[in-house]
C-alpha cells in the first residue's frame, strides 16, 4: 500500500437512536488528491491514484449506501457525508463498580491509579443509592409535618455502601480498632485512650493513597469516607485488579454519570467543580447514543476512537462507545455560568 494510502483518515460516527451516521475522510496532506469512495453494508474503501485504504466494521453494524446523502467538503477537516445505518447492540461504558458491588459479597476496594489496596475483603449486606442532592426540599414540599430528616446527613451504617452521583460513602467503624495501613488521611485521625480515631478540630480531611499519593476521597466523620468514583475500583474479592487505562476509566466515569443524571433529571447541562467550588469546565451533552470508529494509515481494522490515547489492548471488533459534549473551559473569570 502506498504512503498517501497510509495517511488517509476515516472517521465514522454512528447514532444508535437515529440510525444514522456521518462519515469524514480525511484531506490527504498534499491536497487535490481525488478520492474513489465506495460504501458496502460491511466496509468503506478509499482509492487514491497511489493505492487504497480499506476498512471493515463490526457484524453488529451494517451501513445502507444507497442512502448516502449530503456531501460536503469541510476545509481543513475532509469530506462529510451521511447514510443510514443499522446498530445492533447498546452501549457498554465502564461501569464505575464493574456491576460488582451487589449486597452480600465481599468486595475490595482499590485505587485505580496504581492498583494499591484500600479496603480489603470488606462484606457490604447493603448497597443503596443516595437521594438526589435536592431531596430534603423535596421532602419539605411533600411532608405535612416538620421534616424528620432535617439536619440528619445519611450516613452508612456498619456494613453499608451509599452510592451517590460522583462518590459512595462507606462505613469503616469495624476498622476503627485497629491500625488502617491502607486509608492514609494526613493529620485526619488521631488514637485516643479509648483506643478508636476522632477527629482533629480543623483538620485536613483528605484520604490519600499510601503508594501514589493520589487523593482517593475525604472523611465526612469519624466513622464515615467518601471515596471518589474516578479515584476507586470496588471488585469482589475473588477477583484480580482490573488493569484499566487511566484515561479511559476516567472517560467512562465520566460519561456514565452524564447519561445518568441526564436521564434521571432532564438536564443536559453541567459545571466541572473543585472541592472549593469553584468552576472548571462547563458541559453540554449533546450525544449519548454515538458508536465512534476511526482508521488510520493503512490498518484495515477497527481502531477505537483515541480520545485521549491509543487504546491497545482493546478489542478490536467492535466500536467505542462515546458520548458528544460541547465544553468551554472557565478560565480567567470567563464562562463561569451558562448563558440562558
Amino acid at each position: 500500500m502506498a504512503a498517501a494510502a497510509a495517511e488517509t483518515r476515516v472517521f465514522l460516527e454512528v447514532r444508535r437512536r437515529l440510525q444514522s451516521a456521518l462519515l469524514i475522510l480525511g484531506e490527504p496532506k498534499e491536497g487535490g488528491v481525488p478520492l474513489d469512495v465506495s460504501v458496502t453494508p460491511s466496509s468503506l474503501q478509499v482509492k487514491t491514484p497511489t493505492g487504497c485504504t480499506e476498512l471493515r466494521l463490526p457484524a453488529e453494524v451494517r451501513l445502507a449506501p444507497s442512502s448516502c446523502h449530503g456531501l460536503r467538503y469541510v476545509a481543513g477537516d475532509g469530506l462529510h457525508l451521511r447514510l443510514q445505518t443499522q446498530a445492533d447492540f447498546s452501549p457498554k461504558l465502564v461501569s464505575m463498580f464493574n456491576q460488582s458491588s451487589q449486597a452480600q459479597e465481599c468486595c475490595t476496594f482499590y485505587c485505580q491509579s496504581c492498583g494499591e489496596v484500600i479496603i480489603r475483603d470488606r462484606k457490604l449486606l447493603r448497597v443503596l443509592p443516595l437521594p438526589s442532592e435536592n431531596w430534603g426540599a423535596l421532602v419539605g414540599e411533600w411532608c405535612c409535618h416538620p421534616d424528620p430528616f432535617a439536619n440528619k446527613p445519611l450516613h452508612p451504617q456498619e456494613n453499608d455502601c451509599f452510592i451517590g452521583d460522583t462518590f459512595v460513602l462507606v462505613n469503616l467503624r469495624s476498622d476503627l480498632w485497629q491500625p488502617r495501613p491502607e486509608l492514609v488521611p494526613l493529620e485526619t485521625h488521631c488514637l485516643s485512650s479509648e483506643n478508636h480515631f476522632q477527629l482533629k478540630p480543623k483538620a485536613n480531611t483528605k484520604v490519600i493513597c499510601k503508594r501514589c499519593k493520589v487523593m482517593l476521597g475525604e472523611t465526612m466523620s469519624s466513622e464515615t469516607t467518601k471515596f471518589y468514583m474516578t479515584e476507586i475500583i470496588i471488585q469482589p474479592s475473588e477477583r484480580n485488579f482490573p488493569i484499566i487505562p487511566r484515561s479511559r476509566f476516567v472517560q467512562s466515569v465520566i460519561a456514565q454519570c452524564l447519561v445518568e443524571l441526564s436521564s434521571a433529571r432532564s438536564t443536559f447541562r453541567f459545571t466541572v467543580q473543585g472541592q472549593d467550588g469553584k468552576a472548571y469546565i462547563l458541559l453540554w451533552l449533546l450525544n449519548s447514543d454515538s458508536l465512534v470508529i476511526e482508521s488510520l494509515g493503512s490498518s484495515k481494522s477497527i481502531k477505537k476512537f483515541p480520545l485521549l490515547e491509543d487504546i491497545l489492548e482493546a478489542d478490536s471488533g467492535s466500536a467505542w462507545n462515546a458520548v458528544k459534549v460541547l465544553y468551554q473551559p472557565c478560565i480567567k473569570s470567563r464562562n463561569q455560568r451558562w448563558p440562558f
